[in-house]
């Protein structure tokens, strides 16, 4: 029993697109994530998350985001698999994004003032002080007498002693960790028609996104107190949206006219446009230093 030549050329140039096409899709989630951290490194910040527990909230909250992707991955499949046409949808989608990004002025709204923290407060009783680690406290219970940190003074917190004795509470690093989960849900509605653009192969798609979100909480620690030096990130991104969005829609004509080097082409510019973004931001950091 044998293996022909031509068997094993087909296994390496399929092996080769999916490594290119999983390459692609994970470089296009880790760079959309970058959005993700600054508005992470908001919530935290504004809700004064101790930093010994911002590693729990991190956790948790990717462990939930690779559920609740994992289940938009399955759903985009499936939609793919039966409608084709829906990646037009998801290509215009995309464009409108970019284009969005690139016209409007972001409003900086104070996590404290969402919409999804007055419904948290309306409908949940809600701690005014940490409690250790725990994202829940009973009332009377040893864990609503805790301190928010070890070592640190034990503070009467008014609503836990408010709330009916065995009453359940949610603390701020549950409120944390609702917030970030919502943040990844908004920003998943761009990034998996972003991924699909590049491949429709649940698995890759499935991969990519998995691996980019693993590194998100490490990305958190390196880049959050940096963010802001990136001015050209945002145009970036939106480009990055852009060249996905147009390979989604024109994919059929693009892959004629650039033949076996499409894929490598569209990896090549998105990596290409997010290293002119970075690079640009230092360099006007730097001018602006050496002219202060």
């Amino acid at each position: 029993m044998g293996v022909r030549v031509d068997d094993v050329d087909g296994l390496v140039n399929n092996g080769k697109l999916a490594a290119t096409k999983y390459l692609t899709g994970y470089v296009v989630e880790e760079s959309l994530s970058m959005d993700n951290i600054f508005v992470i490194a908001m919530i935290i910040g504004s809700l004064k998350v101790p930093a010994r527990y911002q590693h729990r909230v991190l956790f948790w909250g990717i462990l939930g985001a690779l559920v609740m992707r994992g289940t938009m991955i399955g759903v985009g499949a499936a939609l793919v698999h039966h409608f084709h046409w829906i990646l037009y949808v998801f290509g215009g989608f995309l464009l409108l994004t970019a284009i969005k990004m690139l016209v409007m002025k972001e409003k900086e709204e104070h996590p404290e003032n969402s919409l999804i923290i007055r419904w948290i407060r309306k409908f949940f009783p809600v701690t005014r002080e940490y409690h250790g680690q725990h994202f829940f406290v009973k009332a009377g219970a040893a864990t609503s007498h805790e301190a928010a940190e070890p070592g640190a003074p034990i503070i009467v917190d008014p609503i836990v002693e408010a709330a009916p004795k065995g009453k359940w509470l949610i603390t701020p690093l549950a409120v944390a960790l609702i917030l970030i989960e919502f943040t990844d849900l908004i920003f998943a509605v761009d990034s998996i028609p972003a991924i699909f653009a590049i491949t429709a192969d649940p698995f890759l798609v499935f991969t990519s996104n998995v691996f980019a979100i693993l590194g998100l909480r490490s990305l958190y620690f390196a880049l959050a107190g940096m963010l802001d030096k990136f001015h050209h990130l945002k145009p970036a991104l939106a480009l990055v949206l852009m060249v996905v969005g147009v390979k989604m829609l024109a994919a059929k004509w693009l892959k004629v006219w650039l033949g076996d080097s499409f894929n490598f082409t569209v990896l090549g510019l998105i990596a290409g446009i997010l290293v002119t973004g970075v690079v640009s931001s230092l360099v006007f950091v730097k001018k602006e230093m050496s002219a202060g």
